[in-house]
């Protein structure tokens, strides 16, 4: 049975995460990234004959299973890791970590619970690797991703460095075109591998595959990306480990560097021990030749260069480096120089700053291109610095910032503060300067203050023009919210707590709000029937291209709205539910949304309705449709107790004092409880000194006694209607269920963001002229006047005072 991912990974690093105590993470992901592979493997492959993986006697997950709760755990995991390891030739990667080191793990009892523990994480039913596609959907690889991911961030300053974050590593597989790749004849190569992350992504973005080559200098993170490649079914991968890819290349052919088709890299910043071990003055591989070498303590150039050497005469490549090899002088200007003179520069693109969990200085990828080199005209440069997302301690590349990066880079677009092709001459002419900040003003238009306004008053018409956006599409608009004060100024001609709501009334900002309306609800019409013909044999990641590539070009005329905006509303909505359906029911087919499923928190099941879980139809959904008359009758119910509640809270409020009616009633704790109201009622009831408490008391306990009667009925209605809702849900037609999940779940939550997208356009838009009306609400002689009638008032006060 196929599960939501994002419960999935979700529950499995926080399971991870709380055993892990104060192992450091970086360390810590070495032994559950193994377990991760022992049970996929074990899921995948066992029990069948001549597979990619040998599962041999001793040497699966259900043999870790038996070792919980033994004393010998730690040293039962290391012998099963090593029969797994011999059967397929992964000595020394799948058994290199030490279960039994109690240094890591504790000692006795701690370590035997802590590793028992450890693997009920991964012994959990619901993540069963069996039915694991390879195709760019895999649960597995996908789940080790977002662990990789999670370590990275747990790992620090110092320790993240083994991953380069996914978004990044798309925006490079992309401008390489390594798309049009026409299989594993073709290769691909990470001088500084990591994980491997990055070359996977790579990889997945041919149609055909490539062939894999890594070297990785931490044998620890090497071993991650052999079992990345593993888990990612690239078994064939060749990740190299142990030696310094400067000083020992081991990719070699007889006495020269291995050339490849792709490259892609993101070394380490600035390296400063980069020439140990070698002397770059006599190279062995010529890799500095006729361009310079680098400075002695600062390798970034080095890697580059290496990179360069390692291309195919038509090869194409991406590294990550920080800005300073953009600008920086010298003889790291001098191989700058040779570099774009020989036209290996095809592009930069400049990313957001604190991208990266090694550090957190600005970044950019500096594409390389061999094939087209000797034609190359100048360097084509995106600004991609401001388009991100903030999470946690770093900032993310959203999709629709990698969708515009990607979009600007194929159609070579020159858009203005964004992207712009520069061209030789003008390079030439800032000394073969790239710092982007030269070509691309990408800086906010300042917001300049009117001294004129500020003294006479109105705002400034160069202002009001400078919404010319909105008075497109919206022309009579302006005329109807601005009258003219005397020449280059104007004031509001309504209220401004009207704004808003006159752009909302404007029948040329309806007409805008209903084209963007229709546009969608074509887009709509289009993909419904579409998604309605889903079904197992279709890969979520190629139905999400699809459906993003029509909805993209929808909206690429609109005005106002920027599509990249409108894009994200897509995608955001995808990632947080439609991806997670789309892989149940490519998974489990349609006939998964006749389920229902009791919640579970922890080891208890979630009571009542509320428990329900429709694995498909949300029950919320399924109750509105089918049982929207009880589900009113119970919300009425509830009104009436809220109001009840009100009630009481005002006689208590009245009443509860030290004195009042209702002060005896009150338990220690000061609240009033069903016990001592009636035992007030009872010492008082007959004694006529006590009428108008005894009405007090009554009426608090008639209020008291019909809140519980509605519970009652509450409770009881909604057990009538958890039963009708779980007798309905076998009952649905497949159609139904088709209906209800596209058209009521996915297309009408799309549908309510986008008109929030609109909604946000005229609270800008009315934000902007009440900041302006404000700023000019007051002229400096008004503000003087005020002054001088407040000084005097105040002359006076102290003069009455006897102090003046």
């Amino acid at each position: 049975m196929a599960i939501k991912k994002s419960q999935l990974y979700s529950s499995i690093w926080q399971g991870c995460d709380e055993l892990r105590g104060g192992m450091d993470a970086s360390q810590y992901k070495d032994y559950v990234l193994v377990l991760l592979f022992v049970r996929y493997v074990s899921d995948k492959y066992g029990g069948k004959k001549d597979e990619l993986v040998i599962i041999p006697e001793g040497g699966s997950f259900d043999d870790l299973v038996r070792l919980k709760g033994k004393p010998n755990i730690g040293e039962g995991i290391n012998i099963v890791l090593s029969r797994l390891a011999e059967a397929n030739g992964l000595k020394g990667i799948i058994n290199a970590v030490d279960f039994s080191d109690e240094d890591k793990l504790g000692k006795g009892k701690d370590m035997q619970d802590r590793l028992s523990n450890l693997v009920a994480i991964f012994e959990n039913p619901e993540l069963d690797f069996s039915k694991n596609r390879a195709e760019g959907d895999d649960l597995l690889g996908d789940a080790y991703e977002y662990l990789m991911k999670h370590f990275a961030v747990e790992s620090g300053k110092s320790k993240g460095q083994f991953y380069t974050p996914a978004e990044v590593s798309r925006v490079m597989a992309k401008v390489i075109e390594a798309n049009k790749a026409e299989g594993k004849m073709q290769t691909v190569y990470d001088p500084t591998c990591g994980s491997g992350s990055l070359l996977l992504k790579v990889a997945d973005e041919s149609p055909h595959g490539l062939s894999i080559y890594g070297q990785e200098l931490e044998n620890a993170t090497a071993i991650l990306a052999i079992l990345n490649m593993w888990l990612h079914g690239e078994p064939d991968a060749e990740i190299k480990r142990g030696q310094s890819t400067l000083s020992n290349p081991l990719f070699r052919d007889r006495d020269d560097l291995k050339t490849f088709d792709y490259v892609v890299a993101n070394p380490p910043f600035s390296y400063k021990a980069w020439r140990n071990g070698f002397d770059p003055e006599n190279d062995l591989y010529d890799r500095f030749e006729g361009f310079g070498i680098p400075p002695k303590k600062n390798g970034d150039y080095a890697f580059l260069l290496h990179i360069i050497k390692s291309l195919k005469s038509t090869g194409k490549g991406a590294v990550i480096l920080p800005h300073g090899v953009l600008f920086r002088g010298n003889v790291e200007a001098d191989i700058r120089t040779n570099l774009i003179k020989r036209g290996y520069i095809k592009g930069i693109i400049g990313l957001p700053a604190n991208l990266f969990f090694g550090t957190g200085i600005p970044a950019c990828i500096i594409v390389l291109d061999k094939e087209s080199a000797a034609a190359r005209k100048g360097v084509f440069i995106v600004d991609a610095s401001r388009g991100f997302v903030k999470e946690g301690n770093k900032n993310r590349l959203r999709e629709q910032d990698i969708r515009k990066i990607i979009d600007t880079w194929n159609g070579q677009e020159e858009t203005p503060k964004y992207s712009r092709f520069v061209s030789n001459g003008e390079i030439k002419e800032n000394e073969y300067n790239l710092n982007i900040p030269r070509y691309i003003d990408a800086q906010e238009e300042e917001d300049i203050q009117d001294i004129e306004a500020h003294l006479k008053g109105g705002i400034p018409d160069h202002d009001i023009e400078e919404l010319n956006d909105y008075w497109q599409v919206c022309p009579s608009l302006k005329e109807q919210l601005f009258k003219p004060l005397r020449p280059g100024y104007s004031v509001l001609s309504i209220p401004a707590e009207d704004i808003r709501q006159t752009i909302l009334r404007h029948p040329e900002f309806n007409g805008f709000r209903k084209e963007i309306v229709s546009a969608f609800g074509d887009w709509r019409e289009k993909t419904v029937e579409k998604l309605r013909n889903i079904d197992t044999i279709d890969h979520p990641k190629a139905i999400i291209k699809k459906l993003s590539d029509s909805f993209l070009d929808t909206f690429s005329d609109v005005h106002l709205l920027d599509k990249y905006n409108l894009y994200q509303v897509l995608m955001t909505y995808w990632e947080e539910v439609i991806q997670d359906d789309m892989h149940i029911i490519t998974v489990d087919g349609w006939e998964v949304g006749n389920e229902v499923v009791r919640v579970q928190k922890k080891t208890k099941k979630v009571k009542g309705l509320q428990g329900l879980q429709g694995r498909l139809v949300p029950v919320s959904l399924a109750t509105e449709i089918y049982f929207k008359a009880e589900q009113e009758k119970i919300e009425d119910l509830k009104d009436e107790i809220e109001q009840y509640n009100v009630e009481m809270k005002e006689l208590e409020g009245e009443h509860g004092t030290e004195e009042g009616a209702l002060s005896d009633a009150c338990s220690e704790s000061g609240s009033v409880t069903k016990t001592a109201l009636k035992g007030r009622i009872k010492e008082v009831q007959d004694d006529p000194d006590f009428t108008d408490e005894l009405k007090i008391l009554n009426q608090y306990l008639d209020l008291y006694q019909e809140e519980a009667k509605t519970k009652k009925e509450i409770k009881h209605l909604e057990t009538e209607l958890e039963r009708k809702v779980l007798e309905k849900y076998p009952t649905i037609q497949p159609e139904e269920v088709k209906e209800l999940v596209i058209e009521r779940k996915w297309m009408n939550e799309l549908d309510r963001r986008i008109v929030s997208e609109i909604d946000k356009i005229s609270s800008k838009l009315s934000d902007r002229i009440k900041q302006l009306a404000e700023r000019y609400k007051e002229t400096l002689p008004q503000i003087e006047q005020e002054v001088e009638e407040l000084a005097a008032k105040t002359e006076g006060h102290l003069k009455e005072m006897g102090f003046v």
